[in-house]
């Protein structure tokens, strides 16, 4: 059991790991700022029709990398038993990029989504819902309830892992099922999150360590 347990918490480990190297990579595409590059190609209606739009995807793309990092070490039980300040200063960046910058941005990115009215929708949603869980998850470690403050962080994190996901989910259905970019747009700005919040409550419910 404790191999098997092991085993899971190293390949969770390098399945982070690889897509924050990736998610890296992604940023580095945006610096230094441009208008034109990347998936801004295909959002210059919103680029040139919207004032706010070009600083607040670059508020919501450079903070996602502070997120990930933050988040990768909430649920660690080394971390969390050996080195409780880095757990703690670590939450406190990533509920305070959440909330202050990444997912406001994420749900004013939502209103302009590709796809049509279901990805607008799906997109908004995943905003609203990632702010409240990380928000709940603050109220309830200020109450002292660990187990729900962790619960709620879970679902959080969940989310916030949407930026690999809905990346996954991108290369499957268009390389895989050959469907065209706005199509696989609508399916993914669904799939993107919806399975990994699954998963966070199967996680939750089986009270498993990752």
């Amino acid at each position: 059991m404790k191999s098997s347990l092991n085993f899971g918490r190293i390949t969770w480990l390098l399945f982070l790991v690889y897509f924050f190297v990736l998610m890296f990579q992604i940023t580095l595409r945006y610096i230094p700022t441009k208008s034109d590059v990347s998936f801004l190609q295909i959002k210059q209606t919103e680029v040139s029709g919207i004032k706010f739009y070009l600083p607040i995807f670059y508020i919501h793309v450079y903070s996602a990398l502070f997120v990930l990092l933050a988040g990768f070490t909430q649920f660690n039980s080394t971390i969390l038993r050996n080195y409780p300040k880095i757990h703690k200063v670590a939450g406190y960046v990533y509920v305070a990029t959440v909330l202050l910058f990444t997912a406001p941005s994420g749900i004013f990115m939502g209103c302009f989504a590709n796809g049509g009215l279901m990805a607008k929708i799906s997109f908004v949603l995943l905003g609203v819902l990632w702010f409240s869980f990380t928000f709940k998850s603050i109220l309830y470690i200020l109450k002292g309830e660990i187990i729900a403050h962790k619960n709620f962080m879970i679902r959080s994190f969940a989310l916030a892992t949407s930026a690999f996901t809905l990346r996954l989910w991108k290369v499957i259905l268009i390389h895989f099922f050959h469907l065209a970019p706005m199509d696989a747009y609508q399916i993914i700005a669904w799939l993107g999150w919806i399975p990994n919040l699954l998963i966070a409550e199967w996680l939750i419910k089986k009270k498993i360590t990752l």
